[in-house]
């Protein structure tokens, strides 16, 4: 039986956090050509161990990569189409977090550490592969962005502007979609998508948790759901969006 991301091939960033672990297990079990990257060689291999026993037969590999190095991601990105023939698609799961009591006590070096964490490492994702994913028949590029970014809190700041830039870029690659990847009929082949949430929930912060609610929080396990179902829905109606998981 054949599965429906089969012959499709993805690079995770971010693969060895939670939503990377989700999500590639989700992708190769739904038959994709996985590539994971991380900038830690120990958790990267966990995470793809783990994959690899959770789906037998798991088409998955890893590659280090120092994501807030431009020439590496452009190279990664290459290398991966130059090896496969092919990149459809692009999940960016780097993300960080920094905020404060109060906005008079937000820190600028915050607002320093996520812009390279959240902001940078966007940036460089984006711009290595989105010359694949218009080659690509259905190129798909996605970002986990935060509800926090559309009503920012006062000791938010730094966290709710990096998720805004992020965002704003994002929406500037889905116009380049339009732009170079439109067929003659007027439909673009590739989509850049924002899925935006309260924030994430493992497994295992289920566990450590038992009696914690988690309202509003999206499962890691759904998240990965959705991502690999960007596929089932045409690009013309993902370009640009934001797809909400969580309550506006």
């Amino acid at each position: 039986m054949t599965r429906r991301l089969e012959g499709k091939v993805v690079a995770v960033a971010g693969a060895s956090g939670p939503a990377g672990r989700a999500t590639m297990r989700k992708l190769a079990a739904e038959g994709a050509v996985v590539i994971g990257a991380d900038i830690d060689q120990h958790r990267l291999d966990a995470a793809l161990a783990a994959v690899r026993t959770d789906v037998p037969g798991a088409q998955i590999s890893g590659q280090v990569i120092d994501l807030l190095d431009p020439q590496e991601v452009h190279d990664w990105a290459d290398h991966l189409e130059a090896e496969h023939g092919h990149v459809d698609g692009v999940f960016h799961l780097v993300g960080g977090w920094r905020g404060s009591k109060t906005f008079f006590d937000s820190r600028i070096d915050d607002w320093d550490f996520l812009h390279d964490t959240v902001v940078r490492t966007l940036q460089h994702t984006s711009l290595a592969f989105q010359p694949a994913l218009v080659r690509s028949e259905s190129g798909r590029y996605a970002m986990i962005s935060a509800a926090a970014a559309h009503k920012p809190t006062a000791g938010g700041a730094a966290y709710a502007a990096a998720k805004a830039a992020t965002e704003a870029w994002t929406l500037a690659m889905a116009d380049s979609f339009v732009k170079e990847t439109t067929s003659g009929d007027g439909v673009p082949t590739a989509a850049a998508a924002i899925l935006v949430i309260k924030a994430l929930v493992s497994p295992e912060m289920r566990a450590e948790k038992p009696d914690a609610k988690f309202a509003g929080f999206t499962d890691t396990a759904d998240l990965a759901d959705h991502l690999a179902g960007l596929w089932d829905r045409p690009a013309a109606d993902l370009n640009g969006q934001h797809l909400w998981l969580t309550a506006r």
